[in-house]
Formats: C-alpha cells, sequence, structure tokens
C-alpha cells in the first residue's frame, strides 16, 4: 500500500509511488505547478482526470457526430446535455476572466508528458457514463436549482467575484466539496465520492508499473487520497461503472397518484353539488390557457419560431391530464424542423465563449425551446392553482376534502 503524506492541495500529496498535484481547472498557477512537479519529480506515469472522449476533445481530435435531433430530445437527454453546455460555458466564461482555457492544467501535463517521455494515463470515468449518473441521482429539485445556477453563472451572476488563485487552498476546498453536499447530495455523491473511488483504484494499478505524478482537481485529492491510504473500503468498480436502469420511478408514480387523486376528488366535489360543472369546467380553462401562455413564453424567451410557441401553447392544457407527455419534446422537434441545426452548429456549440454566440447555435436554441416549454408549463400550474381555489371558494380545502370522502363513501356503501 502507497503511504500518502498530507500536504495543501495546492502544492502536492507525495507518497512512495504516486504523488497528487490538487489543481483548479481554469488557474494559470495550476498549469506552472503542474510542470514544475513533472520536471522535478520525473515520473514514468503521468495520469490525468480525464476519460477517452474529454482527452480527445482537449487534444482537437475528437470527431463531431451530428446527432438525431428527436433522439436527443427524447426521455432526460436533452436536459443533462443542456447541463453540460451551460458548464462547460461557465467554466469557459470563468477561464476567459483569468485568462487561460479550462483543463489547460491536464494540456500542459500531457504535453510535458510527451516531452519527458512518460506515460500519460486516463484515470477518469467515462464523461457519458458520469452525466447518466449525475441525473438520474439527483431529485427533481436538486436539478431545477442547479439549472438555475447554471443559467445565472452563465449570465455572470456570482462569478466576478471568485478568486480562482484560492479555489486550491484546504478551506476553500472543504467549503466547495461541503456547499455542493448541501446543494445537492445525489450530484456530490456521483460528481466527487464514485469518481475519487474509480481514480483510485486506477491509480493504484498503474503505480505498479513505475512513479506516478496525478493531475486531478484540488475537489478531488482528499477523497482519493483516503482510498489510496485504504485501498479495501473502495467499493466494486462495477458497480459504480454501470449506466442506471431505467425503470419507473417514484417520482413518476407519485405524480400519476396525485393527479388521479385530484381528478377523482374534482369528480366527487361535482357529483356532491359543492362544485358545480360549469364552474369547474372555467376553473380548469384557466388553468390550460395560463400553462398554455407560460409555456408558449419560455418558448419565445428561448428565442424559438413562433410555431414552436404555438405548439407549446396548444399543447401545454394536456400535462395536466397527462403530467409525462413530453410538450418541450414536441416544441423542440418542431424549432428543428423550421431551424433545422447544421453540421458547423454541432462544431461550435461548445466552442461558445459569449452568451450572443451561444444563442446564435441552432442547437442550443432547441435544447432550450424544449426546456423553458416544460418549465413554463409547470410554472403554470404553480401559478394558476392559488387562482382556482379562491374562483371555487374553496375556504378551507379540509372541509372540501372531508365532504368529497363523504360522498365516496356514501357511494361505496351505495354500491354494496
Amino acid at each position: 500500500m502507497n503511504n500518502v503524506a498530507s500536504t495543501s492541495p495546492a502544492t502536492s500529496y507525495a507518497g512512495d509511488r504516486i504523488i497528487l498535484v490538487g489543481t483548479a481547472h481554469v488557474s494559470d498557477r495550476s498549469v506552472a505547478e503542474v510542470n514544475e512537479v513533472i520536471e522535478r519529480e520525473k515520473p514514468d506515469i503521468v495520469a490525468v482526470e480525464l476519460c477517452n472522449g474529454r482527452y480527445r476533445a482537449l487534444k482537437g481530435e475528437s470527431e463531431v457526430k451530428v446527432v438525431n435531433i428527436k433522439e436527443l430530445l427524447s426521455g432526460s437527454k436533452f436536459y443533462y446535455f443542456l447541463v453540460q453546455l451551460l458548464l462547460s460555458y461557465v467554466q469557459k466564461k470563468i477561464g476567459g476572466d483569468q485568462g487561460t482555457k479550462p483543463g489547460a492544467e491536464m494540456l500542459s501535463a500531457i504535453q510535458k508528458a510527451e516531452k519527458t517521455g512518460a506515460r500519460v494515463a486516463l484515470i477518469d470515468r467515462d464523461i457519458q457514463v458520469t452525466l447518466e449518473r449525475f441525473w438520474n441521482k439527483m431529485s427533481f429539485f436538486e436539478k431545477l436549482r442547479l439549472f438555475g445556477s447554471l443559467v445565472g453563472a452563465a449570465l455572470g451572476f456570482g462569478t466576478k467575484d471568485i478568486d480562482i488563485g484560492a479555489i486550491t487552498n484546504d478551506d476553500v476546498v472543504t467549503q466547495l466539496v461541503s456547499g455542493l453536499r448541501n446543494f445537492a447530495p445525489g450530484a456530490a455523491v456521483v460528481l466527487l465520492d464514485e469518481r475519487n473511488a474509480i481514480m483510485a483504484k486506477n491509480l493504484l494499478d498503474i503505480s505498479r508499473e513505475g512513479k506516478v505524478v496525478a493531475v486531478v482537481g484540488a475537489a478531488h485529492c482528499e477523497g482519493i487520497r483516503k482510498y489510496l491510504e485504504n485501498p479495501e473500503s473502495i467499493p466494486p468498480i462495477g458497480e459504480l461503472t454501470a449506466l442506471p436502469k431505467k425503470g419507473f420511478g417514484w417520482f413518476k408514480a407519485a405524480t400519476i397518484l396525485f393527479m388521479a387523486v385530484v381528478a377523482g376528488l374534482l369528480a366527487l366535489l361535482v357529483y356532491s353539488g359543492t362544485v358545480s360543472l360549469s364552474n369547474l369546467l372555467t376553473v380548469l380553462l384557466i388553468l390550460f390557457i395560463t400553462k398554455g401562455i407560460l409555456s408558449a413564453a419560455g418558448v419565445l424567451l428561448a428565442r424559438g419560431h413562433s410555431l414552436s410557441a404555438v405548439t407549446a401553447f396548444s399543447l401545454a392544457w394536456s400535462g395536466f391530464l397527462h403530467p409525462f407527455l413530453p410538450i418541450g419534446w414536441l416544441a423542440g422537434i418542431v424549432e428543428a424542423h423550421f431551424r433545422p441545426p447544421t453540421t458547423e452548429d454541432f462544431k461550435t456549440i461548445t466552442k461558445a465563449e459569449t452568451i450572443r454566440e451561444l444563442m446564435k447555435n441552432k442547437l442550443f436554441r432547441i435544447l432550450l425551446v424544449a426546456s423553458f416549454a416544460d418549465i413554463g408549463s409547470m410554472l403554470g400550474t404553480f401559478i394558476a392553482i392559488p387562482f382556482m381555489i379562491h374562483y371555487l371558494g374553496i375556504s378551507n380545502p379540509l372541509e372540501m376534502l372531508k365532504t368529497a370522502l363523504d360522498t365516496a363513501l356514501n357511494l361505496l356503501k351505495n354500491m354494496l
């Protein structure tokens, strides 16, 4: 077992055969430190926090694949793809403010290894596996908070005062990791804990072949070091590299149950005479129009095509009767029909350096239209419900619920 001595993540963790160098991914200082450590230690292997896909992209060797739009918009794929794009853009924005490109320290480590004759080892998990597990682990509200935070950061809120030089300091790293765990515990497990275990296992394996300098983000150093000191605590890697199984989640089940209960209660209230059918139809019309307007407004806010907005407005109402009808998917398909993305859009979507450039990309616009149509429809429900309750004269919801339940019990008695 390697004995790994602890120092500050900004410098390195040194062991018998493994040296961890903690970096900030958008820092000139990290680039200089990586070069200095490799020069000093003369390792046999330089390990980097990259998978094959990210390595090829960093080296400019990755091929741009033109993805089928219908496939991209299916399920939750477009959400985690959009999150990946926003995260990449935020990193570039911060890096641009600091005069450094994201991943510059990784590229520098690779180039230094090639010059010194050291072998380059990729020790991270495949990015697509990480993204799918990341999205699957997060709760609905964690996803909303994350998406809102990334949009805010993309617009420049909260990024101006970031001190990149401090990000590799021990106390700051601890605060950042703690903040992520509080913000999105599920995401922290996938992005930090699982990858720490995988990278530690890979480092232990390759260290048998010689001395290793490992270049990883500062937030990973402490977790990797603990696994290196206690290899027996590393969980089975097969479980951490498997794609999540698609199933019928509790959220879907709870949503269907909730909608069924609401529909049943409304029917019972009409049957008992507590609520007139005309009033019920009126409030449902208000709900449908509110959902439609906000869904269409979301499309227009994303600068979508007018017919994409019409599609969102026309179909948003159905989200109340069928909560899993892909309204955003349909609006995105219409957007793609009238403004089809080109091969150039696929090539440049990750290279945009300003919001204006990003918004000119038709592929990004399609993703934004799809997500904003769904978000607008959902907001419409929350906004309309209080008005519906007021219009129906429900001053005491519990009393109305009791009336509906009493009606249901009487119906059961009569049937029996």
